[in-house]
């Protein structure tokens, strides 16, 4: 006996020009590359922020010599050094914190902004209750992990910060 052939869904239309559905730019976003280092390995993303902090700390060293003397004063070169570095991975860590959720927020919204030509023909799409559990299944399985490696990166970064300049600043 032969079923009757079973309604196929249909697919559907989203007007959204391709590179600005929030799918595809979750997408192009993780595997950019900068935006790539907080979703591999925490070695890999570790030895990254590594070298940007020692990078910024050989650049802003002359600098905190101009007020911490090397010869005069080590410990308070060295914390504020230490200091000034992490202050440029918390800003590169923010920056890669907010292309993140910018994309988690895209994906979460029920609703979709676009322009189909130009920055004067803005129009928003509603997304149907299927592409909308998609896109929130990304966010919690995909994109949420990010982000809360970002938040405790700067969380760390934060303390550190803090914790050098405590001892800067008690020694001096």
């Amino acid at each position: 006996m032969t079923h009757p052939p079973q309604p196929q869904p249909q697919p559907t239309f989203c007007p959204v020009p391709i590179e600005q559905q929030p799918l595809q730019e979750y997408e192009a976003i993780k595997v950019a590359w900068l935006f790539t280092w907080p979703v591999q390995s925490v070695a890999f993303y570790s030895r990254k922020l590594a070298w940007v902090g020692l990078w910024s700390g050989l650049v802003l060293a002359p600098l905190v010599a101009a007020s911490f003397p090397l010869g005069k004063a080590p410990v308070q070169f060295a914390c504020f050094t230490l200091v000034a570095a992490l202050a440029m991975v918390v800003l590169l860590v923010l920056r890669l914190y907010l292309g993140w959720r910018y994309v988690r927020d895209r994906l979460q919204q029920e609703t979709v902004s676009y322009e189909e030509s130009g920055w004067y023909d803005g129009q928003t799409w509603t997304k149907p209750p299927e592409v909308l559990a998609r896109d929130r299944l990304v966010v919690t399985y995909q994109v949420q992990p990010v982000l809360g490696r970002l938040l405790r990166t700067m969380v760390i970064c934060g303390l550190l910060m803090g914790l050098g300049s405590l001892i800067g600043g008690w020694i001096a």
